[in-house]
């Protein structure tokens, strides 16, 4: 086994999990990530925790969701199992990534809705994701499975504190402001952040961080109000879609179009009325994922992007008794702020062409 499997290991178990003998955890694994699994469990063993390994496949979910009629009931069994939970370990690495892409709209939304209370009891736990390579995701990447795993390896063992620390800088900025402003061809966006508090995500729950890789400051605008243009390309649902515009009045989606992908987007858009809201706004500030995957994990946390979710906020940026959006979805989308882009705060240029201005090579104006 590549030792790397084992280092991912300990860093999910203890700097992400944070995981203490006796706790309960959920162990998700998709198809291929049986190694990592492997090595996860013997982590969780050497560490006391009582542990329930449930098998995620995509495949799986396709054959059930086109067999099944569309009245979907909430699924109790399920919801015990996280309401009883301390953690849930989520590892990703399934065979093929558009394995769902012929299940229809309707039937997302109607699973999605009836799935609500289980996704918030697992959000209410101390969750964590994270991915392990495959040949399917090095394939949907352009990479070979050798250079795949390097870089993922690259992305996920690094010097998390080191990297918190440069990223509270910007959670700082955040959270003492009123006001982001994005701006990039194709896109005059504002959004409002009064009263939010910003998240430093550096990959663990201590951080209020759920991703292994991380590397991201995210909070939760509400009144947005303009146009954006997402141009990186993703896959939502097993569904590629890119080159994604959204039209913003009074708080909500009131126009988009998309060169690919754009019924997955009206899908997502009519599950529900939060789904028209945003729900995160998330600046990527993780510079060791240098290239797309189509694998929203690694994308939208790569340095010089920007991504904004449709859908859910995290309970985390909210202030105490305020629910902020609510929507059975959170789904990110894209956009490269590289070049010709700067993002204002309160007014002020914090970052212009991917350097923020604390970093060598920014230029004020």
């Amino acid at each position: 086994m590549d030792e790397r499997i084992r280092e991912h290991a300990e860093l999910l178990v203890d700097w992400s999990a944070r995981i203490e003998a006796g706790d309960d955890v959920v162990l998700s694994v998709e198809e291929d990530a049986h190694d990592l699994a492997v090595a996860v469990a013997e982590v969780l063993g050497e560490r006391g925790a009582n542990v329930v390994t449930t098998y995620d496949s995509a495949e799986v979910s396709r054959a059930y969701l086109r067999a099944h009629d569309d009245d979907f009931e909430a699924p109790d069994h399920e919801l015990a199992l996280y309401e009883n939970a301390d953690s849930v370990l989520a590892l990703r690495g399934g065979r093929n990534t558009y394995a769902t892409a012929d299940v229809d709209g309707e039937t997302r939304q109607a699973v999605s809705r009836a799935k609500q209370p289980v996704r918030e009891a697992r959000l209410a736990t101390d969750w964590v994701l994270t991915v392990h390579p495959t040949r399917s995701l090095a394939q949907q990447a352009g990479m070979s499975y050798e250079a795949y795993r390097d870089f993922v390896y690259d992305a996920v063992l690094r010097d998390w504190e080191s990297l918190a620390e440069e990223m509270q800088e910007l959670k700082e900025i955040l959270d003492a402001a009123s006001e982001v402003r994005l701006v990039s061809a194709g896109t005059d966006l504002t959004m409002s952040i009064e009263g939010r508090t910003a998240v430093n995500s550096a990959a663990s729950v201590a951080y209020d961080s759920h991703n292994l890789p991380s590397g991201e400051v995210f909070t939760a605008p509400a009144d947005t109000e303009g146009t954006v243009h997402f141009d990186v390309p993703m896959t939502i649902e097993g569904s590629r879609v890119r080159d994604v515009t959204l039209e913003f009045a009074d708080g909500e989606v009131v126009d988009y179009a998309a060169d690919v992908g754009e019924a997955a987007i009206a899908d997502v858009l009519d599950t529900d009325e939060g789904a028209r809201r945003l729900g995160e706004l998330g600046i990527g500030m993780n510079r060791g994922i240098d290239r797309v995957t189509e694998n929203i994990l690694f994308d939208e946390k790569m340095g010089d992007t920007v991504h904004l979710a449709l859908g859910r906020a995290y309970e985390a940026c909210l202030p105490e008794g305020e629910s902020g959006n609510d929507s059975a979805v959170h789904v990110d989308l894209i956009t490269d702020v590289s070049e010709d882009s700067r993002i204002e705060v309160d007014g002020e240029v914090v970052q212009r062409n991917g350097r923020f201005r604390w970093e060598d090579g920014f230029e004020s104006a």
